[in-house]
């Protein structure tokens, strides 16, 4: 990837529904590919780099103007200052896609973004590639960090996973995990998952986020019950301090 250039798939600015930030305002920057091919992906239009990508007007209004990709590193900070309405925004979101194929262009970006609006720089990734995270960590705030259980995401990626998040608790950056669980969830998977985090810090924040169904798909995915819910969470808090249930809030509030 080029350090001048990136490809997207828009900048807009929305209401953050998952995670630490939920609830909270920020201008989004969805970045194009992804190297993951999860089975619950709600933006497989992201896999790949498109042609054209989209951009707010004015943040919010959902007024977007469309242009060719790839972006050159100076028009999206104007596209960025442009949603930075004072006092409107509470961070900065980079997701996609996976940001950090795109690490070359976010080592040269983020220093200059960060100076601009003096905003916060959250980072979401499927959370497999620490090397490229290493690269910008000294940019970012936030980290929510995927953790692919094999059985619900299709992917396997625990070695990668570990690393990933001894970087971030190393370098003292806030970070936080996220697990999507749906009714196929093999609990000896969270088991799993609960000990590698617990590894590196018993106290670092876990979300169980219940799977948005995907009924009309090659395989459907379907929410855990309940009851299937209650008791993952009891599995994990054996040796984690805090695991959060929150399911995906902005699909409630029909956000982007």
């Amino acid at each position: 990837m080029s350090n001048k250039t990136a490809r997207l798939i828009e900048v807009f600015s929305a209401i953050q529904g998952e995670g630490l930030n939920v609830g909270t305002r920020q201008i989004f920057i969805r970045f194009a590919i992804c190297d993951l091919r999860c089975n619950y992906c709600d933006s497989a239009h992201t896999w790949v780099a498109p042609s054209e990508y989209r951009v707010e007007a004015h943040p919010g209004l959902r007024d977007f103007k469309v242009y060719s990709n790839p972006v050159e590193l100076s028009t999206l900070l104007e596209f960025v200052e442009r949603q930075n309405v004072p006092g409107l925004h509470d961070s900065i979101s980079l997701t996609g896609g996976e940001p950090l194929l795109h690490a070359p262009f976010l080592k040269e970006f983020l220093p200059e973004v960060g100076s601009l609006t003096n905003l916060p720089i959250y980072l979401e990734t499927g959370g497999h590639r620490p090397e490229q995270l290493l690269t910008i960590l000294p940019y970012l705030d936030l980290v929510g960090m995927d953790l692919k259980l094999p059985s619900v995401s299709g992917e396997s990626h625990w070695q990668a996973h570990a690393k990933f998040l001894q970087y971030c608790y190393d370098s003292g950056i806030k970070v936080f995990v996220k697990i999507i669980i749906s009714s196929q969830t093999d609990v000896a998977e969270l088991e799993k998952a609960a000990n590698l985090v617990a590894a590196v810090n018993p106290e670092i924040l876990i979300y169980l986020q219940p799977v948005t169904p995907l009924e009309v798909s090659e395989k459907p995915m379907f929410a855990p019950t309940p009851e299937q819910v209650l008791t993952w969470q009891a599995v994990m808090k054996k040796s984690l301090k805090q695991v959060r249930v929150v399911p995906q809030t902005h699909k409630m509030l029909q956000q982007l």
